[in-house]
């Protein structure tokens, strides 16, 4: 892209990135709860309220318009997370972003320690990476009335950028670090047959990677290879402890 198109990508990314008011129906999740219930490895994904957030839950039909990858702790700074923004392209921030928003944690399950270090390493390198303004042009255009995109054209429509792999959208980057540990998200699975003299008309399920650039944060939600940790109940629920508005004390 050149310097006129960097421009008008980079004012209309901050034009973008606006909040607005939005009326929250489901209750929000304590910062300490959220911050008990995360592990390193978690993708966290957040409802937003700006206005790019409206174009990403039209094309992928989701409350989940952002996600971001837990680190953890990076020295005396607490709760860090690696996501990419808008403006500010892949950078590193606290638990305190995403203060007052609904969130969901999807955990992945049966990578060791090793695995997870070399997760937060490759989603490191991408410090300092921008954002695929191209991406922002194309998204804004689904700000704008127009008639209803079918369903199955609405996933391609995020994949639009320029494919720069110095450039991400929240998603594409961290899918981009679950491969580079080859961690499934939404593999596509080809079935051959497998028969043998000990296993008649078996199956075998072949896993292929699906390109980074077609992930859409709802895809963590929905990956069976995903864990959903609910905080509120991570430290254990009591139904019976409730108390409902037309009980007296």
């Amino acid at each position: 892209m050149g310097p006129l198109s960097t421009w008008i990508g980079t004012r209309l990314g901050r034009w973008l990135s606006h909040e607005r008011h939005q009326h929250e129906a489901t209750p929000v999740v304590s910062r300490a709860a959220l911050a008990d219930a995360l592990s390193p490895g978690d993708v966290l994904l957040v409802d937003g309220s700006t206005r790019i957030s409206t174009a990403i839950k039209y094309l992928t039909q989701s409350t989940w318009s952002h996600a971001a990858l837990y680190i953890g702790n990076d020295g005396a700074q607490a709760h860090q997370f690696i996501e990419a923004d808008l403006v500010e392209g892949v950078r590193q921030v606290g638990l305190d972003t995403f203060a007052g928003r609904h969130c969901r944690i999807c955990r992945p399950v049966g990578l060791s320690p090793e695995e997870i270090d070399a997760l937060v390493a490759f989603a490191r390198r991408r410090l300092g990476n921008r954002y695929d303004l191209r991406n922002v042009v194309d998204l804004a255009r689904y700000l704008l009335p127009m008639p209803p995109l079918p369903v199955r054209w609405r996933r391609r429509m995020i994949a639009l950028g320029s494919g720069d792999p110095t450039r991400a959208i929240c998603s594409t980057l961290i899918a981009e670090c679950f491969h580079s540990v080859r961690y499934p998200i939404l593999p596509m699975v080809e079935q051959r047959d497998d028969t043998r003299p000990d296993c008649p008309g078996c199956v075998a399920e072949i896993l292929h990677i699906r390109h980074h650039s077609l992930f859409a944060p709802r895809d963590f939600d929905v990956s069976p290879y995903f864990r959903i940790v609910k905080p509120a109940l991570a430290p254990g629920f009591d139904p019976h402890a409730v108390v409902w508005s037309d009980e007296r004390p």
